[in-house]
């Protein structure tokens, strides 16, 4: 029985690992595929996890596979380079049950730190790549990954792009041919990667991906649109939609399988063409495969290696290849918008913590999580950002070059507890026995706050007893720290705004290593709102001491019968952290209920 419904495309990649008798996932949260373990999470038949950074995802994956379970391991393509020493090897092996690994890559960079091609770490390690262009494909390679997989007893890539893992379409829906796991049996020859049997496994790699290459000659979900042409457009995934609606006057073949090619196939269908072209959004890997093998062909000479390669891009590449007429975009006009900063949200902890630390003009090595707001105006704290956990590694360098340069100034390295778990654990190690002046920040908002909330090892503490989801334990990162040997440990609530200031101060001082935990959870994913407050207007001298908290309801305005400028609060916004009235020098900003207390008197 079959069903129409509208999903987006990682929806349907949960849907098409569901379908084929999926059993267990393993993922990192991180945009653009959180929603796939978001959707699998909701499937009772599989058995669907949130690891602790995608190194572990991948780990759990590999150990259902060899025991026999269809799995799948999703992650965004920077997470791969955390997960690249298990990738690198796991590949060598024959697999047993089937192995997908989703991989969301970001032409754009719209949510990521850089913008590299997946396909070629696919190419790095040996195994096929699949490149949807649609939720259907997404929802059908994904079934065929889970084949292909135990086909070629090789784990698969499935590629998709930003766009599609968000953008919505119709997809039918059919049932779930459930799978039978066999249970682990001892091979050490595949599963024992030590010189002796890795080298063998060399050559099945070696045979794996040229019989991949013979199958993708004639593999049926490689189309090759002829419509008599003297162009052809060879292409994939979304690329592929967009050209289509432009409608060239070329003739298009479009790939499913990107890697490895099947250039022998390219080759005899580009020999019928004056001119072919080659279009694929960021590295020209095809383009380059391609010229390797004998094909006369262009890609990137029209086509952008950075960025989406939307209608506009790709109409415009296709104009300057002369395949299409150039002409005035026909476009409409963008609607006029006030710019805004990207900001954190009401009530949210990481606030007053960039406001002393903005205040202390220190140096502070940032990192990678909701936090990296702290970059952006009006806090504009945090100097660096690079990758996940790099906060610690990168203060300690720093501490030494200052240190060998005769620069005496005490640093500070803030951290977030997803991030801590994630790869920040090892760095911390490395920080227990120095001399350097540095002061860490561990923020513990309870969550991956910056991907949807997801638990992390802290989450546990803020459920009662008496909750559904109450914990049989949590982990304390205070308990962490001092086990490593770190003496100047402490944990504070930065909602006491002067007092942590003053802790914070005091620690920037002091020689050597000292952590600060603060403890305030994330406001957006806990619901958290307490009675509001308001600005009394007559009060307020206009020393923008609370916009600058860069708070979202916080605003400066005109009051009847006050010519300058006033702070006020959109009541219906605060969520009461009360950080806005501690750092007002005035007393001018005050609980809402004190006014109303007021006003009936």
């Amino acid at each position: 029985m079959t069903e129409k419904v509208v999903i987006t495309g990682n929806e349907a990649v949960a849907r098409g690992f569901w379908e084929a008798g999926g059993k267990v996932s393993a993922a990192y949260p991180g945009s653009p595929t959180v929603s796939i373990t978001d959707t699998l999470m909701k499937m009772k038949e599989v058995d669907a996890n949130w690891a602790t950074n995608e190194k572990v995802a991948l780990e759990m994956a590999i150990g259902s596979s060899i025991t026999g379970a269809r799995s799948l391991c999703v992650m965004k393509h920077v997470g791969l380079n955390i997960a690249l020493d298990p990738f690198m090897t796991f590949t060598q092996t024959r697999t047993k049950g089937a192995f997908v690994l989703a991989i969301g890559d970001d032409p754009g960079l719209t949510s990521s730190q850089n913008e590299q091609d997946s396909r070629m770490l696919a190419q790095f390690a040996n195994i096929p790549v699949l490149d949807p262009a649609t939720p259907q494909e997404a929802l059908d390679y994904t079934r065929e990954a889970i084949r292909l997989s135990e086909q070629f007893e090789t784990p698969v890539m499935l590629r998709i792009m930003s766009r599609l893992c968000h953008a919505r379409g119709v997809v039918v829906l059919n049932e779930r041919k459930d799978s039978h796991i066999a249970g682990f049996e001892e091979d050490p020859s595949n599963f024992c990667m030590l010189p002796p049997y890795s080298n063998a496994q060399q050559y099945f790699m070696k045979d794996r991906m040229e019989n991949l290459a013979k199958f993708n000659e004639t593999y049926h979900l490689n189309t090759w649109e002829r419509q008599g042409h003297d162009t052809l457009i060879i292409t994939s995934g979304l690329v592929s939609g967009v050209i289509k609606e432009i409608a060239p006057a070329a003739d298009i073949y479009k790939l499913a399988m990107v890697w490895p090619l099947p250039v022998e196939k390219l080759r005899e269908a580009a020999s019928h063409y004056r001119k072919v072209l080659v279009a694929e959004e960021m590295m020209p890997v095809m383009e380059k495969e391609l010229k390797a093998g004998g094909i006369d062909c262009e890609g990137k000479k029209f086509f952008s290696f950075t960025g989406e390669l939307d209608f506009e891009a790709v109409r415009h590449a296709l104009a300057e290849a002369g395949v299409i007429t150039a002409t005035e975009p026909d476009v409409m006009e963008p609607l006029k918008t006030v710019d805004r900063t990207p900001m954190l949200c009401a009530g949210c902890p990481h606030r007053p913590v960039f406001d002393s630390l903005k205040k202390l003009k220190a140096t502070v090595v940032g990192d990678i999580g909701c936090y990296s707001l702290g970059i952006l105006p009006p806090f504009q704290v945090h100097k660096t950002n690079i990758s996940m956990g790099a906060s610690l590694g990168m203060v300690l360098g720093m501490a030494k070059a200052n240190r060998l340069a005769g620069i005496d100034k005490p640093l500070v390295a803030t951290i977030g507890d997803g991030t801590f778990f994630h790869s920040g654990l090892s760095g911390m190690v490395q920080l227990s026995d120095i001399k350097e002046n540095i002061t860490v920040i561990c923020m513990d908002n309870r969550t991956t706050a910056m991907t949807g909330g997801q638990k992390t090892m802290t989450t546990n503490e803020l459920f009662s007893d008496d909750s559904k989801e109450a914990p049989e334990h949590y982990v304390s990162i205070y308990n962490i720290v001092k086990a490593m040997g770190l003496e100047d440990v402490e944990v504070v609530d930065q909602f006491q705004v002067k007092e942590f200031h003053k802790k914070l101060k005091d620690a920037m001082k002091r020689p050597g290593i000292s952590v600060i935990i603060t403890t305030r959870p994330c406001a957006l994913n806990f619901k958290i709102v307490n009675p509001p407050f308001y600005v009394d207007e007559k009060i307020c001298i206009g020393c923008r001491s609370c916009v600058n908290t860069n708070c979202p309801p916080i605003n400066m305005q005109k009051y009847e019968g006050i010519e300058a400028l006033k702070s006020h609060i959109h009541a219906d916004m605060c969520v009461g952290c009360s950080v806005c009235s501690q750092v007002c020098p005035v007393g001018a900003i005050k609980p809402l209920a004190q006014k109303k207390e007021e006003v009936k008197a």
